[in-house]
Formats: structure tokens, C-alpha cells, sequence
């Protein structure tokens, strides 16, 4: 077995049990460095094969498993990475992580296989006043969605969604909140504004921004869900089950929403799902479930996978793109995995 899968599997029994104390004692710490743009090194180990057990397998369900990343960084704020852009050419991207930064960098490929992380920038997220929004306590940001050419962050513990003008400012954007339902402000901490998805321009639900929660439950037990638009809300529930978590989401294709989910437990350790769910089932009232696309647990390639992003490639292939967030914890890793959708 490769030396990481073997650092990774006995640091496993650990990971659930100092996830939550580790990575908040490592955010507060991490917060000490938010400064203005850098421009930091990556270094990005290859992941080439998704199974620890079987090396030569590379289908998994409705996925092909393309290759990945172990990602690490000698600059302090690197790391916590919790939702994922990727650009139209499906190698650059941004994202935001824990911290209440921003993190800006190019895929490398070897031929279809991630290869390394190159022009890759750091910078804190500005509020309406130029300064971080970390240095208010608007830091845990779980979240990331472009909608009309604006960017929106989904921010945990504050229970807030900002806007900012990327495409104008940069960097230099700054973010305004917007109006988000009092709903928000009953979610339980830590628990909440996970995922963010913009419905397409062509479908019916154009406009509208949707917000799953991580494990805000209703009184059934599943997760208080929401379609935003301006002063317009709209509720529904997603389905929770086997103690999966939501992390993330992001659109599939125009008609189609993927939801990315975590579980971890000391008895169980940590794991990821994806599932599959139709755009037309985001109905007011409804409860929404979907098909699982892939379900991996400790014998695979994983840890707290929070970042979910698809793009085209040249081939005219739908490439879905995971990252993990790390809490800054030394037993856990900042993953880069891609996978191809096989129809």
C-alpha cells in the first residue's frame, strides 16, 4: 500500500473524534494571518487511483475516477477549503475556506489527470467597509455560487449570504449582504449554510438562488432547504438519511442539481456521498430526495470532502470536481479529486 493511503487509514480512527476540537482551535489560529493578495506555492502530491484496496479500478457507479491531488501549502492560511468554482476551462478556479479567504489557482493537467496547482493566490474576503470579514466574525465560510455574473458566499455561524462584484473588483470585491429569511437565525452553529446553487437562465427556477442546509432539521428530521430570489423565498426539505451531512451542491447540467454529503462518526469513521436530483423536484412544500451517484467510505481516497464543482472538458466530457477541508488539523488533507460522468 502507498505510504499515503497508510498515513491516511491509521489516522483515520482519529479524524472523527478531533475534527470539531481540532479544526476550531486551528480556525482561530489561522484567522491571525488574513492579509492582502499573495501569491503562495502549492505543493500537490498525485493521487492516482480512488480505491486504497484496488489500484487498477477506476469505475465507481455513474463516475470514472480521472485522478486527484493531495494538496499542501507553507503558507499559514492554506487550507479549510469549503466550496468550489470551477472556470469554464475546467482549470481555473476559485474558492473560500474556512478561514475567510479566498483561494485563487490554476489545475495543471497531464493529459486528463490533475497534475499539480499552479498561479495559485491567497486573499482575505472583504466586507462593505474594505476590511476582512473574518476580522468581524464572518469567517466560516461554507459556501461559494455564481448567479448573473456576481458571486454570493454562504457564511455559517452568522447566518449570512454576501455578494460580490468578482468579475469588476477582483479581490478588492466587496461583499454586501443580502436579505435572507428569519429562518436563518434559528439554524443551529455549524450547522447550516453548506450549500449554495444557482438555478440556470433557462430553467424555471431562473434567478433564484438554492440553499440546502448541512443539518438544520425540521420536525420529520430532514433539512430545511430554501429557493431565494430577491425578496421572493420559497421552502422545501431535502431528504436525510444513513447520517449523511450535506456539504455542498452544485448543477449538474440544466435540469439537473448534485448534492455533495458527509458522515463521520467514531465508529464509522468519515465518508462521502453524491447524489443526483431533479431541478423540477425543487417544488414549495416538497420533500426532495435523489439517486446516489457514488458512496465512498476509509477504503477509498476521501476525508471531509466539503467542495463540489463541474465543468466541460475539450472532449466534450462532464468533469465533477471535490476538494476536502482539512480544519487545518495535521490528521486530515486538503484533497483534489475528479472524476468523469460515464452516462
Amino acid at each position: 500500500m502507498p505510504k499515503l493511503n497508510r498515513r491516511w487509514l491509521m489516522g483515520g480512527a482519529l479524524f472523527a473524534g478531533l475534527l470539531l476540537v481540532a479544526g476550531g482551535f486551528a480556525i482561530a489560529e489561522a484567522l491571525k494571518f488574513a492579509a492582502a493578495p499573495t501569491r503562495i506555492t502549492v505543493d500537490a502530491l498525485p493521487i492516482l487511483s480512488f480505491d486504497n484496496r484496488d489500484p487498477t479500478r477506476v469505475r465507481f457507479g455513474e463516475l470514472e475516477f480521472r485522478g486527484g491531488l493531495a494538496m499542501t501549502s507553507k503558507y499559514a492560511a492554506f487550507g479549510g477549503i469549503s466550496s468550489l468554482h470551477m472556470e469554464p476551462d475546467g482549470a481555473h478556479f476559485l474558492a473560500v475556506t474556512d478561514n475567510g479567504s479566498w483561494l485563487r489557482g490554476r489545475v495543471a493537467y497531464d493529459k486528463d489527470k490533475p497534475a499539480g496547482i499552479a498561479d495559485a493566490e491567497m486573499a482575505p474576503v472583504l466586507g462593505g467597509d474594505g476590511k476582512p470579514l473574518a476580522e468581524r466574525g464572518w469567517f466560516d465560510m461554507e459556501s461559494l455560487v455564481e448567479l448573473d455574473g456576481q458571486f454570493y458566499i454562504g457564511i455559517e455561524r452568522v447566518e449570512q449570504i454576501v455578494r460580490l462584484d468578482m468579475a469588476r473588483n477582483g479581490f478588492a470585491a466587496r461583499g454586501e449582504p443580502i436579505a435572507v429569511p428569519p429562518d436563518f437565525k434559528k439554524f443551529p452553529k455549524n450547522k447550516s449554510l453548506e450549500c449554495l446553487a444557482a438555478a440556470p437562465k433557462d430553467s424555471a427556477l431562473a434567478g433564484n438562488l438554492i440553499v440546502i442546509t448541512e443539518e438544520s432539521l425540521d420536525a420529520a428530521g430532514n433539512l430545511h432547504s430554501f429557493l431565494i430570489n430577491g425578496d421572493k423565498v420559497e421552502r422545501f426539505t431535502v431528504k436525510r438519511s444513513d447520517d449523511f451531512d450535506v456539504t455542498d451542491c452544485t448543477m449538474l447540467s440544466p435540469t439537473e442539481l448534485l448534492i455533495l454529503e458527509r458522515r463521520f462518526s467514531p465508529a464509522r469513521g468519515v465518508a462521502m456521498r453524491i447524489r443526483r436530483v431533479p431541478l423540477s423536484a425543487l417544488q414549495p412544500g416538497a420533500l426532495v430526495d435523489g439517486k446516489i451517484m457514488i458512496e465512498a467510505d476509509m477504503g477509498y481516497q476521501v476525508d471531509n470532502m466539503e467542495g463540489i464543482a463541474v465543468h466541460r472538458n475539450a472532449a466534450g466530457e462532464t468533469i465533477i470536481t471535490l476538494v476536502s477541508d482539512d480544519n487545518f488539523s495535521v490528521i486530515q488533507r486538503n484533497l483534489l479529486l475528479q472524476f468523469a460522468l460515464v452516462e
